[in-house]
């Protein structure tokens, strides 16, 4: 019934096994892969018959985690797996990126990966064993695929690089790096690091991408045992328009493209592209998408040429210049924290708010329920680009730029013991010309200073670019949105003066070498160790407090058999000591409290109540108490808070006393001497001896 065919790989001590032919049969390829235990079906269907009206290549890739695979019940009200988590949402991009250049230029078919995640053995990556998965579906499918995609996550570990680093290997590791490509070369690069060397990370994804070369042989394997028949595509046919339309629209390209302000470059784009449909769709009557790819063409070869000819961009700038700067803080009045970024066109306003622990973020993932206490969220409005556009929900684009400043910011981001704040920092992207994560990672650095937020070391962002020619090529430093698209390269670096924090690489043609990725990093540290030393002139170091609208966060340990004793039966002690003191009070398990404040009185008035309770009496000590019961053998007085103690009537004067009620009465404030605690912690006081004191 079945023809299975299976491909065993004994990968570094770690067995990855590749299996076709049992599950998903009618999909056009189908592949599960298993990374020890860790298990994931890769499937591939594309539609058979393209559609001539469209100019790009729609597909699609999904990773989807299933509860079961980790032995769990999804949380919520409905009780199964809903809208995509960060977590899906992020891991399909990484899947993605590496595999969509690889498609034939003439395929537009819409296709469409899906990665499902089917048991996790809580120890290996399921994201790697994804994209080895789906590299290996694509392969034998029949799609004009030019693969496979081999990928590997590195570790940095007491200075040796680890190879797909286990769960609890990634809690010593200094650098979580994921590195993707072929045989030629890198496709892709997705990393956060502990503010490492260019050096570091270079040998970070050289050594990956050698890590991976077995697995691109044990793809092409199962291929030649199971791949089916190749689609047929057919070779795209230079129309007869195009050296007419080359020769007509490219005066007036490079006048345009001399434009340095985008709007202005952009509407003069638009003109002519209107004029040039316009006439040629009734000239010779061909569909606009085939004018379209035309027009892209000669507009491509022509700010390619000319960055590779004269080493001048669009806007004039040579190859390494970074646009100007402006960094401005605390323009808003009642936030905790902001900042605004501007580099040339590109433009990110950021703003911090501390939070108490009831802030943090829960997730719940396949490794179990988690807290963050560092949120990022990065929005991009249609008007950061001039455009009247949908608002809707967070887009897979926008999780991922924020996902990318949070990875460039985290390392740098205090601990939690001695800076006990929940922290949200919102990028709102107000205009957009070129790298607008690379801006939000910037601001964010100034915000977070600006908020008191301690942070390590400032943190700064740049994008590089790339074009390739024939025989050269040239690195771009500070890439516009027209170089980026119309590039070959989207490198992200981010870090401290020290190191690289994060580095995000995308390579639209079949992999770079490691020459250009070494060049690409050095002229990336000199233009980061520009935008830092411009960042310094507005602020160079935290604040030393937390702004004045901040909530006020103390913190107090108390024994872990006094956590009763804070809480009271059915919290009815925690209730009064908010109540009174109008604080927000949390204890965990540890009998760790926290306190969330609006101002020092507030938290003072907390720590105070608290201490009542939970601080023993000491013998000999005085304390101020209140008399609560009068009995004809003495008093009862509460003192500490919750504390009584019994004054017996020999202790109320040095002579004797007929009545207590002669010396005291309910109500009375009195100063009381410890004098006994027996072995049940009942309180012996002294008025008389309080007073001899």
């Amino acid at each position: 019934m079945f023809k299975t065919i299976t491909k065993e790989l004994d990968w570094q001590g770690l067995k990855l096994t590749l299996e076709t032919g049992t599950i998903a049969r009618q999909a056009d390829g189908a592949v599960l892969a298993k990374l020890g235990s860790t298990s994931v079906l890769c499937t591939v269907c594309a539609v058979k018959k393209s559609d001539s009206s469209q100019d790009f290549f729609p597909l699609s890739v999904h990773y989807v985690e299933k509860a079961y695979a980790a032995g769990k019940i999804p949380g919520g009200f409905f009780k199964r797996e809903g809208r995509p988590s960060e977590i899906e949402t992020l891991n399909s991009r990484l899947i993605d990126r590496p595999l969509r250049p690889l498609f034939h230029n003439n395929f537009n078919n819409e296709t469409q990966v899906v990665c499902t995640v089917l048991n996790y053995d809580l120890e290996n990556d399921p994201a790697i064993c994804a994209m080895i998965g789906a590299s290996a579906a694509l392969t034998i499918s029949g799609l004009p695929f030019l693969g496979p995609v081999g990928c590997a996550r590195v570790g940095y570990i007491n200075g040796d690089y680890i190879l797909n680093p286990t769960v609890e290997e990634m809690k010593e590791t200094e650098l979580d790096l994921v590195v993707a490509g072929t045989r030629n070369g890198v496709l892709m690069v997705e990393s956060e690091a502990n503010q490492l060397s260019e050096d570091i990370m270079l040998g970070a994804v050289k050594f990956g991408s050698d890590q991976f070369q077995p697995v691109i042989d044990s793809i092409i394997s199962l291929a030649e045992e199971s791949a089916k028949e190749s689609w047929v595509i057919e070779e795209e046919k230079t129309p007869e328009f195009f050296d007419e339309l080359r020769k007509e629209i490219t005066p007036e390209l490079k006048k345009i493209y001399s434009i340095k302000e985008k709007s202005k470059r952009s509407n003069s784009l638009d003109e002519l592209k209107n004029s040039v449909f316009q006439n040629y769709e009734e000239k010779f009557e061909v569909e606009a998408n085939i004018i379209s790819n035309s027009f892209k063409k000669i507009e491509k070869n022509i700010v390619r040429s000319a960055i590779l000819q004269t080493k001048k961009r669009i806007d004039g700038r040579d190859l390494e210049t970074v646009r100007d700067l402006d960094s401005k803080i605390s323009i808003l009045e009642n936030v905790h924290g902001s900042a605004l970024f501007t580099r040339g066109e590109t433009q990110a306003l950021v703003v911090t708010t501390l939070g108490s622990s009831s802030d943090e973020q829960r997730l719940d993932t396949l490794d179990g329920d988690v807290t963050e206490k560092f949120m990022l969220h990065y929005n991009f409005p249609p008007f950061s680009v001039g455009e009247a556009g949908r608002i809707g929900s967070t887009g897979r684009r926008e999780i991922g730029h924020g996902k990318l400043a949070w990875r460039a910011i985290r390392p740098v981001m205090p601990e939690a013991d001695s800076f006990p704040y929940t922290v949200r920092v919102v990028s709102e992207i107000t205009e957009s010309n070129g790298s607008s994560s690379m801006a939000t990672v910037c601001g964010t650095s100034l915000s977070l200073m600006d908020a008191g937020v301690p942070i390590k070391t400032p943190i700064a962002g740049i994008a590089m670019g790339l074009i390739m020619g024939e025989n050269e090529y040239a690195v771009l430093t500070d890439i516009l949105g027209d170089e980026d698209h119309l590039g070959d390269m989207d490198f992200k670096v981010a870090g401290s003066e020290k190191g690289v924090t994060s580095l995000q690489m995308d390579i639209k043609i079949t992999g770079i070498t490691e020459e250009i990725m070494k060049g690409a990093l050095s002229q990336a540290k000199v233009a980061r160790l520009h935008i830092l030393s411009e960042m310094a002139k507005v602020i160079q170091k935290p604040k030393k407090d937390v702004n004045e609208n901040a909530p006020k966060i103390l913190q107090m340990k108390v024994s872990k058999d006094k956590i009763r004793d804070v809480i009271g039966s059915g919290g009815k002690v925690i209730r009064d000591i908010c109540e009174k003191s109008e604080a927000k009070v949390e204890i965990d398990d540890d009998g760790n409290i926290t306190i969330s404040c609006k101002n020092k009185q507030s938290g003072d008035i907390a720590i105070g109540m608290i201490n009542d309770i939970v601080i023993e009496p000491e013998v000999g000590k005085i304390y101020e108490g209140k008399v609560v019961k009068t009995m004809d053998f003495g008093a009862f007085v509460n003192f500490m808070g919750s504390r009584d103690g019994l004054v017996h009537i020999s202790q109320l004067k040095p002579e004797r006393v007929e009545k207590t009620t002669d010396v005291v009465n309910e109500g009375d404030i009195v100063k009381v001497k410890v004098i006994a605690i027996d072995d049940r912690g009942k309180v012996k006081l002294s008025l008389k001896d309080a007073i001899d004191s």
